[in-house]
């Protein structure tokens, strides 16, 4: 008798927690299978993206290695249009860019790292995109802008690079003071280990 009246108890213990929780329990886990739902879908897109980028990335490299330049940039517009946010995207719009700056064509090969400025944010990226950059122009003579294209926020562990850019150009301007400090400064962050550390000492030799 006492385990039936302890039982209807629960009971209704039960019913009045489900009459006043059970509607925001059933919403908050109902919100929580939408959530999980929406990110499955989303990395399920976000993998057919890259299958279906990688198969164009293909193509382009392809083409590119036929010395098909009409194929190789439709493959690319296509890979910039379709699937901006991939590395594939990233990875071509950077080889082209290359590709344009061995062949003079220094207009071009801007316009391709500006792109991949403004698509990719990551830290590793912009270093690779700011040093390019800075350096197409140092080609271009336009020293202004080389190092303006090396003011961008990335973390102490890529700013080596930049600095040692910044006295590449500092350098062809004649401006050894500055090139030995901004070399200083890389050297500075580097870690004693770092192969690019003899490098760097040697080039504050050359100016000393």
């Amino acid at each position: 008798m006492v385990v039936h009246i302890q039982d209807e108890q629960e009971v209704a213990n039960f019913k009045y927690f489900w009459h006043r929780w059970g509607r925001w329990i059933f919403a908050v886990l109902l919100v929580v299978a939408l959530a999980y739902l929406g990110h499955v879908l989303y990395q399920s897109h976000i993998r057919s993206n890259n299958e279906k980028a990688a198969a164009v990335f293909d193509t382009f490299v392809n083409q590119a290695r036929a010395n098909n330049i009409a194929e190789s940039k439709k493959a690319l517009v296509q890979l910039q249009q379709e699937y901006p946010d991939t590395i594939r995207a990233t990875q071509a719009t950077l080889m082209m860019a290359g590709s344009a700056f061995d062949d003079g064509k220094y207009d071009e090969a801007i316009r391709h790292l500006q792109w991949v400025k403004n698509k990719q944010h990551d830290d590793l990226l912009q270093t690779i995109v700011a040093q390019r950059l800075a350096t197409v122009y140092l080609q271009q003579g336009k020293y202004d802008d080389a190092l303006q294209a090396l003011d961008v926020k990335v973390t102490s562990s890529f700013k080596p690079v930049l600095l040692e850019t910044k006295g590449d150009i500092l350098q062809a301007q004649k401006k050894s003071t500055e090139a030995v400090t901004a070399y200083q400064q890389a050297l500075n962050l580097l870690s004693k280990d770092s192969v690019q550390r003899e490098i760097l000492q040697m080039k504050i030799s050359s100016l000393n």
